[in-house]
């Protein structure tokens, strides 16, 4: 028998759940989670393709992969690293990445409750990821872009926001498929 502290309504139409957070259980957060951040990881390297590379031409494409390694430890050790520099960045932005979207998939459902669209927060979700991360970076590494300038600032939370939207809506569908 389930007691009222453990069940509540998590949306208009009256779906219950067992867990507290609004999600069956753990497992399923963290699955929406996951193929919400890698996807939207998957997207920003797209977005960053066509317009930090295609566009902007602030890098070349062979760069994006090796960009984080670059930011969180520096040129001298990105250059140092060789062919490796790529691997690590990857493995760096997609460990946010996951990381990030494990964290929406923790908030999403009070959010939801409280009649929010996912798309909405998301919005949110990104200028705040990209405050975060890029302080992170500041404190970890002296080599870094200028931060305080609005082109900079822009196209941060541009690009994030072409991280956050998919995720968002990720996992706004898998929670909403558990019901």
């Amino acid at each position: 028998m389930q007691t009222a502290q453990h069940t509540h309504d998590t949306s208009a139409r009256g779906v219950t759940s067992s867990a507290p957070s609004g999600w069956k259980d753990r497992s399923a957060l963290i699955r929406a989670g996951i193929i919400g951040g890698l996807t939207g990881g998957v997207i920003i390297w797209i977005y960053e393709a066509l317009v930090w590379v295609g566009a902007q031409h602030l890098m070349p494409l062979a760069g994006i992969p090796r960009n984080a390694t670059g930011l969180v430890f520096g040129k001298e050790v990105q250059e140092s690293l060789g062919i490796l520099a790529y691997f690590v960045g990857t493995g760096i932005h997609f460990f946010f990445t996951l990381v990030w979207g494990i964290l929406f998939a923790a908030i999403w459902p009070h959010f939801r409750r409280k009649g929010y669209e996912a798309t909405f927060i998301a919005l949110f979700y990104a200028v705040v990821a990209w405050i975060l991360m890029h302080v992170a970076i500041m404190i970890a590494s002296d080599n870094h872009p200028n931060y305080y300038d609005p082109a900079i600032i822009i196209g941060g939370f541009m690009s994030h926001i072409f991280f956050t939207v998919p995720l968002a809506l990720i996992v706004k569908k898998h929670f909403e498929r558990q019901a």
